[in-house]
Formats: C-alpha cells, sequence, structure tokens
C-alpha cells in the first residue's frame, strides 16, 4: 500500500508576462498544470491595484477559477532586486513599475522598492497565499570579484544594509502570517552556500525569512542542490524547477558566462528544459521528500534552444513522473523491525 504524492506542479508566470494572465492561465490549465506561481509582472498582478482596489483582487481569483488553477505563491522578484542594489541605473528602470521607480533617485527607488514588498506580504494575505517568493538585491554584489581588495568591513556593512531594509519588511510579513522565500542567485544578498548562511544569521534567523530552491544557479557555480535541501531543510519554503546543462569544458567557456546572451553556444552552461540538464533531479525530489517539504513543485520554464509553447507542457510530464507515491507508515514500520 502506498500513499499518493500531494504536490501541486505550477507554473512560474515570470517568464510569461508578455502574455496576458488570461492567456497564461488557459494554456497551463490546457498542458496540466494544478495552478500557477503568479508573478507581479505585465498585467499578471499589480500589487498596488490589488491591495487598494477588492475588485481587482476579485478579477484575478476568477480568472485562475475559470480556468479551473489554484494559487500557491506570488512573486515579486523584480521589485525585491531593487530594494539593496547599488547602483540604481538603467536595469532597474526597465524592470520595476513606474509607480516603484518615481523620478529615479536611488534611495527613493530603494525605499520604495521596500514598501512595494511589503504590499506583496498583505496581497497574499488577501489572496489566501502563504508564500511570497523574491529577489533581495545586494549592495555587495559588485564586490563579487574581490579585486581590487575588499575590506571585510565593507563586506560586514552590506549584510548589515541587507538586515536594516528587509527586517521592516519581514516584520509586516511576520503580521500577515506569510513568508519570504528568497531565491539564491547571483546578484542577491545570498547566492551560494555561505551567503546564504551569512543572510540568515543578518536577521538573526527570523522565521520569516527562508529560501526559495532553485538548483540551476547552484549548480553552475558547482553547489549542490540536494545538500542545501538538508542543511537549509527547515528554510525550505519553496521549490521552483529550473534545469541548467552544463557544456563540457573545451578550455574556453567560464562558469561566468563571459557576457554571451543566454543560449549562445560559447557559454560554458544554459538553462534548458526540465530533465534535459544535469541537475540531480531524483535525488533532489527524495531529499525534499526526506526534509517533508509538502509545498507546490514551481515550473520556471527557460529554454533559450527550445519554444517555450512546446517545452512547458512536457516539462510537467516530467516532474509529475518524479511524485512517486510515498511509502505508507506501515512501509516503514516493517523495515524498522527487521
Amino acid at each position: 500500500m502506498t500513499a499518493a504524492s500531494t504536490h501541486p506542479v505550477t507554473l512560474f508566470t515570470g517568464q510569461w508576462a508578455d502574455l496576458p494572465l488570461e492567456e497564461v492561465a488557459r494554456l497551463a490549465a490546457e498542458w496540466g498544470y494544478d495552478g500557477l506561481e503568479l508573478a507581479a509582472s505585465g498585467d499578471h498582478l499589480d500589487l498596488k491595484r490589488a491591495d487598494e482596489d477588492p475588485a481587482y483582487l476579485r478579477g484575478r481569483r476568477e480568472i485562475l477559477d475559470r480556468h479551473g488553477l489554484r494559487l500557491f505563491a506570488i512573486s515579486n522578484h523584480l521589485t525585491g532586486q531593487a530594494v539593496c542594489d547599488d547602483p540604481i541605473d538603467a536595469r532597474h528602470r526597465a524592470i520595476v513599475r513606474d509607480y516603484t521607480w518615481g523620478d529615479g533617485e536611488p534611495e527613493g527607488v530603494r525605499r520604495r522598492a521596500a514598501e512595494d514588498m511589503k504590499r506583496a506580504a498583505r496581497v497574499a494575505r488577501a489572496l489566501d497565499v502563504d508564500t511570497v517568493v523574491g529577489f533581495t538585491g545586494s549592495s555587495i554584489w559588485p564586490y563579487v570579484a574581490m579585486f581590487p581588495p575588499v575590506g571585510q568591513d565593507v563586506i560586514d556593512r552590506g549584510y548589515e544594509d541587507f538586515a536594516t531594509r528587509w527586517n521592516p519588511i519581514l516584520d509586516v510579513f511576520d503580521g500577515e502570517g506569510v513568508r519570504f522565500a528568497h531565491e539564491v542567485h547571483p546578484s542577491e544578498i545570498a547566492y551560494d552556500y555561505w551567503t546564504s548562511v551569512r543572510a540568515l544569521e543578518a536577521v538573526e534567523h527570523r522565521s520569516a525569512f527562508g529560501f526559495n530552491w532553485d538548483p540551476s544557479h547552484m549548480m553552475w557555480q558547482n553547489i549542490d542542490p540536494v545538500g542545501f535541501i538538508w542543511d537549509f531543510k527547515d528554510r525550505i519554503y519553496h521549490v521552483d524547477c529550473k534545469d541548467t546543462r552544463l557544456r563540457p569544458s573545451n578550455g574556453r567557456a567560464g562558469v561566468l558566462g563571459s557576457h554571451l546572451a543566454w543560449g549562445d553556444v560559447r557559454r560554458g552552461w544554459d538553462f534548458v528544459s526540465t530533465g534535459r540538464g544535469d541537475v540531480p533531479w531524483e535525488d533532489a525530489f527524495r531529499a525534499l521528500e526526506g526534509i517533508g517539504y509538502d509545498g507546490p513543485i514551481s515550473i520556471e520554464w527557460e529554454d533559450a534552444g527550445m519554444d517555450r509553447l512546446h517545452g512547458a507542457k512536457e516539462a510537467v510530464g516530467f516532474v509529475r513522473s518524479l511524485l512517486w507515491p510515498r511509502p505508507t507508515a506501515s512501509f516503514d514500520a516493517a523495515f524498522s523491525t527487521q
């Protein structure tokens, strides 16, 4: 006797923000997704409108309801990036909403971005969602090469800046009963194993702050994504599935990507459709079961070499193939008596 896995499989809509939510929901339903990780991008979810206009919020719900989809998390990656980043420049103007950018004065952008992250917690609660996924930004990412030499005091101030800016945001998350799942990712305050440790220390391990486990950016940094699950077992608040293919070394391609575009064959790595890369998916899913993760499995569909209307359907099928039935308690008990 076995027990079925209960993980819903969702689609992260951030890669589809060029399409209206109505169209993305229709496609996701046709492909067999259970629901969405709804991004605060494009017309998918305007957090300011959602926070101020109950009719707008009802309209978002109605779109999902029409297509038989559930909502398990919302994402505010792009605005989160502007909370701690230094410098604030044209890159941020291209990704944040007008109400966050304002006049573009850097500290004003950071403050408005922080307010939008607080807004995300309120909207999540209004949507009966317990998790907001996103980025934090980082004032010390520009020093990642550590040359010219960077004093430890500079790095320490970067983590202090993160804590100063994010603790008031996390206070709102606590008040709403919502958790923030930071995606461990280059350009963030936590981008690998030890920076994740340091980020947790900076906010004194408060429960509102955890991680979105996305193995793709760990793989090309030589971070073990399965070990990350185990070591941060109490902080895996959300799961995004995106694969990475590491190409055989030819002596030319480096892990930093050489400023080459996604999909350029000269790169040493690239994102590919789920199941076609090098992420140890079976081991990862076993680890997620082992730590008791019971949340959604969200597919972040991104493959520069494949038309997305083709691959997204295949991705959900692959993930479902890994959600095998769990052993029952009696099965475990039988082994414990041997």
